[in-house]
């Protein structure tokens, strides 16, 4: 298996896809605990759900689990939330806080898969940041995320439909997220910027505005797609279909801002 999937397109956008993926190698899923075994933290069918919305759109997608690693945290292990719960760039426990492994993973195991799953994820998003980049003068890199919307050990309450990274506005153009936040709020649904969820390492390390590349996260609630946030997790087609008209008209209003955005 490899460990990341890319589709070159023609246009500015790309999407980053880290925690679709569901392949653990055998040796590592069979240290993984009975409760790590059901992967809960899967951004579940967040692939299918952005299929085929903007035409000439390049994917980036880690067909690897997160639980081997996570490729939207940095190589050093830094929290990206300081004080807060969070996993870190290999999970030792899921969104619960509850223990996913049988036998840790070793430092020498951590620095085997950054080498084999984190790094090539990267070297490929990069790639392609530079070649969309080169073509357009610009690149726009939406990273696609979901979460389920009750999990006490992350944040209190219910996590609104539309969670908008940016860094608090320093990871793209203003233009892009004053954008996507006005096609969020024309829905009624809830949303926020700059939540719990303010972009994750991808975000924050591409999101580079000066020199021509802008950076997004989208946090969905998984509630907004799937028929319940519990195993099997299936996708519902009526909710699906309901929301992909929102995220088709965001990839559309930043593929259109693509040439105004030109550093």
């Amino acid at each position: 298996m490899i460990p990341v999937e890319v589709v070159q397109g023609a246009g500015p956008v790309i999407l980053g896809l880290p925690h679709t993926g569901t392949w653990l190698p055998a040796a590592i899923q069979s240290r993984l605990n009975d409760r790590g075994r059901v992967l809960s933290d899967t951004d579940w069918h967040i692939h299918r759900l952005y299929d085929g919305l903007l035409p000439g759109v390049t994917t980036v997608r880690a067909t690897f689990h997160r639980y081997v690693i996570d490729a939207n945290r940095g190589p050093d292990d830094a929290s990206l939330y300081p004080g807060q719960n969070t996993t870190g760039l290999v999970p030792l426990t899921d969104f619960d806080g509850q223990p996913i492994w049988q036998v840790e993973p070793s430092a020498e195991e951590i620095a085997e898969r950054k080498e084999h799953f984190h790094a090539p994820y990267h070297a490929a998003l990069a790639a392609e940041i530079e070649r969309v980049r080169a073509r357009h003068g610009v690149a726009i890199l939406y990273d696609c995320h979901s979460i389920r919307s009750h999990i006490p050990f992350l944040f209190e309450g219910t996590l609104p439909d539309f969670n908008i990274g940016t860094n608090g506005g320093a990871s793209c153009d203003p233009r892009i997220e004053a954008a996507t936040l006005a096609l969020c709020a024309a829905t009624g649904r809830s949303h926020v910027l700059n939540g719990r969820f303010k972009g994750g390492w991808t975000t924050r390390h591409y999101g580079q505005p000066a020199r021509g590349v802008h950076a997004i996260q989208m946090e969905l609630a998984q509630s907004t797609h799937l028929a319940t946030e519990a195993p099997p997790f299936d996708y519902d087609p009526a909710k699906a279909d309901a929301l992909r008209v929102t995220l088709k008209a965001i990839l559309t209003k930043l593929a259109a801002l693509g040439p105004e955005l030109k550093a």
